[in-house]
């Protein structure tokens, strides 16, 4: 195959265009440097009628909304998931490692949480305090200037707590918790559990001319169409493209490999358009590599040479390993005070207003570091086919099940915003042997070695996972409430997540 090689020289080629693409690009056109940006997936712009689901309703899905192929919905702004034809993974020795991909401008930065929250000082030195892992070579004051200007640049709610190892930051007012999350509050307040505001990077005030305000939909997985998420394509990429920076984006740019000149350094990039499956090179003083730790590393691995045989950077065979995850485990409850509810908008933003920081003394417990919990539930719109159904509450309960017209009419009334979830996301310990690594015989569509995983949870991840159930469960008595689901046993991990699906 004949490559096409650009004459162009740049002064820095990007390889990924979410976080921390994104925010190198910004950050380089700003000072004046010509900018390649290369992303795998198509260009996205939220505002873009031709790209925009915000604010459509389920039937003007595909299927009319009884169905969806996507892992979250068939309006979800993640193009990719944890499966995308053509683009293969493995996984070794009985390895169960998801690996969830969104191939587009902005990457993830597109339909994430939003949840933005910083390390603290301990974070950065957990083997100090607990000898698990490494301590970072440097520490929280060296990053506050930076989490400082992240939080002025994209806008993030909250309040100034003082708490422990949460550093605050520089907040938008937060909104308000909804009726759901007020229960919640009680719950877990009587069990000295703590409740505070969330941290989420969604625009309660004006920032700037360039993004509007959040109107409150609940919608930001669809991506935004005014700018009020955080989105890497919106917020930096664009922002970086109308303030007069020398940035060119090549989408659909499936990289193979770094290129190196005869002293092993880093000349460029070679790729393959997923428009006509021909190879291009281009050339650049400087390579960033910010395609996720993932896609980054299978890069690395990938671009072998004489100078660097087991692949770019890696002569410490360190490259892909210590590879891990959030940990995840979730429940859901029913809250009879919140049955015969009045029915009325309290959508708010797209994610919980308020959220449970760590809160225990690792000391006394059998994992070490921590978890936050995430509270859903409310008067949501109505969503897919397979969402809320009143018979599945009557079923549990051992009520009539079935009904239509005026009686199905009534108990969706009845139970209408009367669950409430809660899912714990935590920390894991890095491992050595938990890595990813290039499968010696498999290839992806474009001719490129694809990843091989290879991942087990330890002991500690299946502790604290036990100890979010016991959380949940202990606030959902508080609130006079029922779970509905039986506790997850041993044998299933108590109900932790694949590594990956977080």
């Amino acid at each position: 195959m004949q490559i096409q090689e650009s004459s162009k020289m740049y002064d820095v080629i990007i390889v990924g265009s979410g976080a921390g693409g994104g925010m190198a690009t910004k950050v380089l056109a700003d000072a004046g440097l010509k900018v390649a940006v290369v992303e795998a997936g198509p260009h996205f712009d939220p505002a873009d009628p031709k790209q925009r689901t915000q604010l459509k309703w389920p039937y003007e899905s595909p299927r009319r909304g009884a169905s969806n192929r996507r892992p979250f919905g068939d309006f979800d702004s993640a193009y990719g998931g944890w499966e995308i034809e053509g683009e293969p993974y493995t996984q070794k020795d009985g390895t169960q490692f998801d690996w969830f991909r969104s191939r587009m401008l902005g990457g993830r930065t597109n339909h994430w949480g939003r949840i933005s929250l910083r390390f603290g000082e301990r974070d950065f030195k957990h083997k100090s305090y607990d000898g698990h892992g490494d301590d970072w070579p440097i520490g929280y004051e060296d990053v506050k200037p930076y989490y400082d200007k992240v939080d002025k640049l994209i806008g993030v709610f909250g309040t100034k707590e003082n708490i422990e190892n949460e550093p605050d930051g520089f907040f938008l007012p937060p909104p308000k918790p909804r009726l759901h999350e007020l229960f919640y509050i009680k719950g877990a307040r009587k069990s000295n559990i703590p409740v505070i505001p969330s941290r989420m990077s969604m625009l309660t005030k004006k920032l700037n001319d360039d993004r509007g305000i959040c109107f409150y939909c609940g919608q930001c997985s669809r991506a935004c169409a005014v700018y009020a998420d955080f989105s890497a394509g919106t917020c930096l990429i664009f922002p970086a493209q109308k303030n007069g920076g020398q940035v060119d984006l090549f989408v659909n740019a499936m990289v193979r490999e770094v290129t190196t000149n005869d002293e092993g350094k880093a000349t460029g990039v070679s790729y393959i358009s997923k428009d006509d499956r021909k190879e291009y090179k281009l050339k650049g003083r400087i390579v960033v590599l910010a395609a996720s730790a993932c896609s980054s590393a299978r890069i690395l691995l990938n671009s072998k040479s004489a100078q660097h045989p087991n692949g770019l950077g890696n002569s410490s065979d360190m490259v892909g390993r210590y590879l891990h995850d959030s940990t995840g485990a979730s429940r859901s409850a029913f809250i009879p005070d919140l049955m015969n509810r009045d029915t009325y908008n309290e959508d708010g933003v797209g994610g919980m207003h308020v959220y449970t920081p760590w809160w225990g003394d690792n000391k006394k417990l059998n994992f070490p570091r921590g978890y936050h919990i995430e509270v859903w539930g409310g008067l949501g719109m109505p969503s897919y086919g397979f969402g809320f159904n009143p018979n599945d509450l009557n079923r549990f309960f051992n009520q009539k099940v079935g009904g239509y017209g005026n009686s199905l009419r009534a108990d969706i009334k009845k139970y209408y915003g009367s669950t409430i979830g809660m899912a714990g996301r935590g920390e894991s310990i890095a491992m050595k042997g938990n890595y990813c690594e290039i499968d010696p015989t498999t290839v992806d569509e474009f001719g490129i070695p694809v990843l091989r995983f290879n991942y087990k949870w330890s002991e500690y991840e299946v502790n604290q996972a036990k100890h979010m159930n016991d959380t949940f469960e202990e606030i959902v008595h508080n609130m006079g409430g029922t779970m509905l689901q039986d506790a997850p046993s041993k044998e299933s991990n108590y109900g932790l997540e694949n590594p990956g699906r977080i």
